[in-house]
Formats: structure tokens, C-alpha cells, sequence
């Protein structure tokens, strides 16, 4: 696979590069193509390694739902990388891959609850430019999630956010994990959901 990022991959070198390979290589199969480009940059990618490690210590709002939330998130944004690896993820955690697939048409698809709804709704307003957020949507969900779960949400895709943004403005496209563990295609807006 030809990289056409924005910003050159740069070699992975030292003690942290070849821990931070092996460990990549152990969890992924591959290096990341996101290491390699935020690799120019060591301390802006040593703090996103950690922020990423931290938030995923957070245990208040269901998995599945801060999934959705973050596909949906990328969706919006156009990362395919984040939707690649969130699909593979969703895998690779035993969430529901067939909703998973599903994410980037959740408005079509009929697979999704009315909080799981709620939750993506929640995540594409967030995500627009200025935020859309209503009052209602808000209430929905804090009366369903509670407030610390609200919060953490809130979090997440703001997290989301940052990482598909940086990921689209520098150029990191899919890197095929979701292929490679024999995943079904993402389903796209418009598309007919195949029920298996």
C-alpha cells in the first residue's frame, strides 16, 4: 500500500520506536500509518498515545454506545482511518460488528435503538461546525445515560473529533485492518443493509 499522506511518514527509530513497533505490530499486525506520520513529532505523539491510553480507562458510558458515537463522529468528518479501525476495533472487542458496519448509514439503517440513535444524533452535532446541539437531544440523553455517563460521552467524541480531524487533515487514509480480519464492507449512505 502507497502512502499519500499529507505530511511524510518518518522512520521509526530508538528504544521507544522499536517498543512502540512491537507493541503495534502485537496488537494490529501492522504499524499504524498514523505512528509513522505523527512520528515527525514525538511529544505531540506521545500525548496523544497517552490521552488515548487514559480515555480508554473510562468505564461510565457503554462501550458499544461510545463506538457508535466515534464511527459516527469519523463518518461525518470523512476519516476513513478512524472507520477502518473503529469497524476492526468493534471486532477485536466483540461489539456488535453488524451494527458497527452499519454507522455511517444510521439514519437509513433500522438496526439501531432509539438511544443508539440518540447517541450518534448527539455525536454529528458535536461534530458540525458551529455544534448543533440541542436542549432536547441533551435532556433525552442525560435522563437515559445520567450525568457521569453525559459527560464521558461528551468527552469521547470531543477526543473523536480531534483524532479524525487530525487524521483527515494530514492525510491518513484506511489502512485496511477491517479487510483483514474478513469484515464486511462499511455500508454507506444510500445503501441497501444486507441482513445476514
Amino acid at each position: 500500500m502507497s502512502s499519500r499522506t499529507r505530511v511524510p511518514k518518518a522512520e521509526i527509530t530508538g528504544v521507544y520506536g522499536a517498543v512502540l513497533k512491537k507493541f503495534s505490530r502485537k496488537m494490529f499486525g501492522v504499524v499504524p500509518e498514523p505512528l509513522g506520520v505523527m512520528w515527525n513529532n514525538r511529544p505531540v505523539l506521545t500525548f496523544s498515545l497517552g490521552l488515548g491510553r487514559k480515555a480508554g480507562k473510562w468505564k461510565t458510558c457503554d462501550k458499544d454506545l461510545k463506538s457508535y458515537a466515534h464511527m459516527a463522529t469519523a463518518s461525518l468528518i470523512g476519516c476513513t482511518f478512524c472507520l477502518d479501525f473503529g469497524y476492526f476495533q468493534a471486532h477485536n472487542e466483540g461489539l456488535d460488528v453488524a451494527k458497527a458496519r452499519e454507522v455511517p448509514r444510521w439514519r437509513e439503517s433500522d438496526v439501531f435503538t432509539p438511544l443508539e440513535r440518540d447517541v450518534m444524533e448527539y455525536a454529528e452535532a458535536m461534530t458540525h461546525t458551529p455544534p448543533t446541539v440541542t436542549d432536547e437531544l441533551s435532556a433525552r440523553l442525560l435522563e437515559r445515560l445520567g450525568a457521569p455517563a453525559m459527560v464521558e460521552l461528551t468527552a469521547w467524541v470531543a477526543l473523536a473529533n480531534q483524532t479524525a480531524r487530525t487524521n483527515f487533515a494530514l492525510g491518513i487514509e484506511a489502512q485496511g485492518f477491517s479487510a483483514a480480519c474478513g469484515l464486511a464492507p462499511l455500508a454507506r449512505p444510500g445503501d441497501v443493509a444486507s441482513r445476514a
